[in-house]
Protein backbone atom coordinates (compact mmCIF):
# COMPACT_ATOMS: atom_id res chain seq x y z
CA UNK A 1 0.00 0.00 0.00
CA UNK A 2 1.09 3.15 -1.09
CA UNK A 3 -0.14 6.55 1.01
CA UNK A 4 -0.23 9.56 -0.83
CA UNK A 5 -1.86 13.22 -0.52
CA UNK A 6 -3.76 15.00 -3.46
CA UNK A 7 -4.13 18.73 -2.85
CA UNK A 8 -7.76 20.43 -3.99
CA UNK A 9 -7.22 22.79 -6.63
CA UNK A 10 -9.50 25.86 -6.38
CA UNK A 11 -9.92 29.47 -5.87
CA UNK A 12 -9.47 30.86 -2.79
CA UNK A 13 -13.00 31.90 -2.39
CA UNK A 14 -15.16 28.78 -3.47
CA UNK A 15 -16.03 26.41 -1.02
CA UNK A 16 -15.64 22.84 -0.98
CA UNK A 17 -17.33 19.69 0.64
CA UNK A 18 -15.64 15.73 0.17
CA UNK A 19 -17.56 13.12 1.16
CA UNK A 20 -18.24 9.34 0.63
CA UNK A 21 -20.97 7.79 -0.95
CA UNK A 22 -22.56 4.62 -2.48
CA UNK A 23 -24.41 5.00 -5.43
CA UNK A 24 -24.20 5.62 -8.75
CA UNK A 25 -27.64 7.84 -8.53
CA UNK A 26 -25.62 9.91 -5.78
CA UNK A 27 -25.13 12.69 -8.31
CA UNK A 28 -28.68 13.59 -9.13
CA UNK A 29 -29.56 13.37 -5.34
CA UNK A 30 -26.58 15.37 -4.23
CA UNK A 31 -27.84 17.84 -7.15
CA UNK A 32 -31.32 17.78 -6.20
CA UNK A 33 -30.49 18.43 -2.40
CA UNK A 34 -28.24 21.45 -3.15
CA UNK A 35 -30.54 22.68 -5.45
CA UNK A 36 -33.27 23.02 -3.29
CA UNK A 37 -31.21 24.49 -0.62
CA UNK A 38 -30.01 28.11 -1.36
CA UNK A 39 -31.94 29.92 -3.95
CA UNK A 40 -29.70 31.42 -6.65
CA UNK A 41 -26.94 28.49 -5.33
CA UNK A 42 -24.28 27.51 -8.09
CA UNK A 43 -22.48 24.61 -7.65
CA UNK A 44 -20.73 21.44 -9.29
CA UNK A 45 -20.68 17.42 -7.97
CA UNK A 46 -18.70 15.35 -8.83
CA UNK A 47 -18.94 11.46 -8.05
CA UNK A 48 -16.09 8.27 -8.57
CA UNK A 49 -17.39 5.60 -9.50
CA UNK A 50 -16.09 2.46 -8.49
CA UNK A 51 -16.89 -0.28 -10.36
CA UNK A 52 -18.11 -1.10 -13.94
CA UNK A 53 -16.75 1.63 -16.22
CA UNK A 54 -15.14 3.86 -13.30
CA UNK A 55 -15.89 7.16 -14.33
CA UNK A 56 -16.30 10.60 -12.88
CA UNK A 57 -19.91 11.00 -12.89
CA UNK A 58 -20.93 14.95 -12.42
CA UNK A 59 -23.51 17.98 -12.25
CA UNK A 60 -24.02 21.30 -11.29
CA UNK A 61 -25.80 24.69 -11.92
CA UNK A 62 -22.46 26.28 -12.77
CA UNK A 63 -20.11 24.73 -15.55
CA UNK A 64 -16.87 26.21 -13.58
CA UNK A 65 -17.74 24.26 -10.90
CA UNK A 66 -18.50 21.23 -12.17
CA UNK A 67 -14.85 21.38 -14.15
CA UNK A 68 -13.60 22.18 -10.90
CA UNK A 69 -15.84 19.37 -9.28
CA UNK A 70 -13.99 16.77 -12.43
CA UNK A 71 -11.11 17.54 -12.53
CA UNK A 72 -10.01 17.64 -8.64
CA UNK A 73 -12.55 14.23 -8.84
CA UNK A 74 -10.13 12.41 -11.67
CA UNK A 75 -7.05 13.58 -9.74
CA UNK A 76 -8.40 12.08 -6.22
CA UNK A 77 -9.73 8.86 -8.48
CA UNK A 78 -10.86 7.47 -5.14
CA UNK A 79 -13.62 4.76 -4.51
CA UNK A 80 -17.21 6.77 -4.10
CA UNK A 81 -15.95 10.00 -3.18
CA UNK A 82 -17.68 13.38 -4.07
CA UNK A 83 -16.41 16.72 -4.46
CA UNK A 84 -19.25 19.52 -4.39
CA UNK A 85 -17.65 23.14 -5.18
CA UNK A 86 -19.94 25.90 -4.30
CA UNK A 87 -20.65 29.77 -5.00
CA UNK A 88 -23.07 32.18 -3.91
CA UNK A 89 -23.37 29.49 -0.81
CA UNK A 90 -21.26 28.13 2.31
CA UNK A 91 -21.05 24.67 3.44
CA UNK A 92 -23.14 25.34 6.48
CA UNK A 93 -26.26 26.13 4.17
CA UNK A 94 -26.45 22.87 2.48
CA UNK A 95 -24.22 20.32 4.66
CA UNK A 96 -27.85 19.47 6.59
CA UNK A 97 -29.02 18.47 3.07
CA UNK A 98 -26.31 16.85 2.23
CA UNK A 99 -25.57 14.28 5.19
CA UNK A 100 -29.63 13.43 4.36
CA UNK A 101 -29.17 12.34 0.86
CA UNK A 102 -29.71 8.62 1.83
CA UNK A 103 -26.45 7.60 -0.55
CA UNK A 104 -24.22 9.48 1.73
CA UNK A 105 -22.03 7.46 4.19
CA UNK A 106 -19.81 10.21 5.71
CA UNK A 107 -18.35 13.89 4.99
CA UNK A 108 -14.38 14.48 5.31
CA UNK A 109 -14.81 18.14 5.24
CA UNK A 110 -16.25 21.16 4.44
CA UNK A 111 -14.41 23.88 4.28
CA UNK A 112 -12.94 27.00 2.20
CA UNK A 113 -9.25 26.66 3.62
CA UNK A 114 -6.57 25.12 1.51
CA UNK A 115 -7.07 20.94 1.40
CA UNK A 116 -4.86 18.29 0.84
CA UNK A 117 -6.28 14.67 0.70
CA UNK A 118 -4.05 11.65 2.20
CA UNK A 119 -5.16 8.26 -0.03
CA UNK A 120 -3.76 4.78 0.02
CA UNK A 121 -3.47 2.96 -2.93
CA UNK A 122 -3.46 -0.84 -3.29
CA UNK A 123 -3.74 -3.04 -6.23
CA UNK A 124 -7.04 -2.88 -6.35
CA UNK A 125 -8.25 1.19 -6.32
CA UNK A 126 -7.52 3.80 -3.99
CA UNK A 127 -9.52 5.24 -0.96
CA UNK A 128 -9.49 8.30 1.15
CA UNK A 129 -7.70 8.09 4.36
CA UNK A 130 -8.51 11.63 5.72
CA UNK A 131 -7.35 15.38 5.05
CA UNK A 132 -5.36 18.08 6.33
CA UNK A 133 -8.36 20.90 6.44
CA UNK A 134 -6.09 24.38 6.60
CA UNK A 135 -2.83 24.96 8.48
CA UNK A 136 -1.69 23.72 11.83
CA UNK A 137 -3.50 25.84 14.62
CA UNK A 138 -1.15 28.24 16.31
CA UNK A 139 -2.23 28.90 19.96
CA UNK A 140 -5.41 29.84 22.37
CA UNK A 141 -7.77 32.79 21.20
CA UNK A 142 -7.09 35.96 23.05
CA UNK A 143 -10.33 37.83 24.35
CA UNK A 144 -10.11 40.40 21.52
CA UNK A 145 -10.15 37.42 19.08
CA UNK A 146 -13.38 35.65 21.36
CA UNK A 147 -15.02 39.49 20.45
CA UNK A 148 -14.06 39.28 16.73
CA UNK A 149 -15.36 35.80 16.09
CA UNK A 150 -18.82 36.72 18.23
CA UNK A 151 -18.99 39.76 16.07
CA UNK A 152 -18.06 37.91 12.84
CA UNK A 153 -20.91 35.36 13.26
CA UNK A 154 -22.94 38.38 13.96
CA UNK A 155 -22.55 40.33 10.66
CA UNK A 156 -23.43 37.29 8.53
CA UNK A 157 -26.16 36.52 10.24
CA UNK A 158 -25.66 33.30 12.27
CA UNK A 159 -26.20 34.74 16.17
CA UNK A 160 -28.33 37.60 17.32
Amino acid sequence: MDLLTVPIQKPDDVNLILGQAHFIKTVEDLHEALAGSVPGIQFGVAFCESSGPALVRASGTSPEMVDLAKSNALRLAAGHAFLIFLKNAYPVNVLNAVKAVPEVCGIFCATANPVEVILAETEQGRGVMGVVDGVKTRGFESESDVAERKALLRKFGYKA
